[in-house]
């Protein structure tokens, strides 16, 4: 049984940060669960263009106010309290936040926590992550 508490991770090796979102990663690769388990903090007024070429995300929006859009097709869905949207297709899209948004996420296959975003906003293969 893993057993993390989000209070003590933030402020560790274990709270990622990059422009204008931090990500608490409560469940990694090495955790052996074939999913890794984030909650991730995106900044008010922040827009952030993402593209996991690699993996799949199931992202469920605790609090706050935004939007993604879709940049294959313009389509434009409101994030609210409750609304789960996931990227089952690779999908191209930006992410913008209203309001400080705070979102539980999942990614498959599954995150180490040294990934960082690549110019075109996706994380490397998880095999090309451990060579680095």
């Amino acid at each position: 049984m893993i057993i993390r508490d989000f209070n003590k991770i933030k402020g560790t090796e274990r709270e990622v940060a990059d422009a204008r979102w931090k990500s608490a990663r409560m469940l990694l690769a090495d955790d052996g669960m074939g999913f890794s388990f984030h909650i991730t903090t995106i900044e008010a007024g922040s827009e952030h263009t993402f593209h996991y070429k690699h993996h799949f995300e199931a992202v469920w929006c605790v609090s706050g106010e935004g939007s993604i859009e879709d940049l294959a097709t313009g389509e434009v869905h409101e994030i609210t309290p409750g609304v789960m949207y996931a990227l089952n297709l690779h999908d191209h899209h930006t992410l913008r936040a209203k309001t400080e948004l705070q979102l539980a996420c999942c990614f498959n296959p599954p995150v180490t926590g040294t990934e960082v975003h690549r110019e075109d906003g996706s994380y490397a293969p998880a095999e090309d992550d451990k060579a680095a």
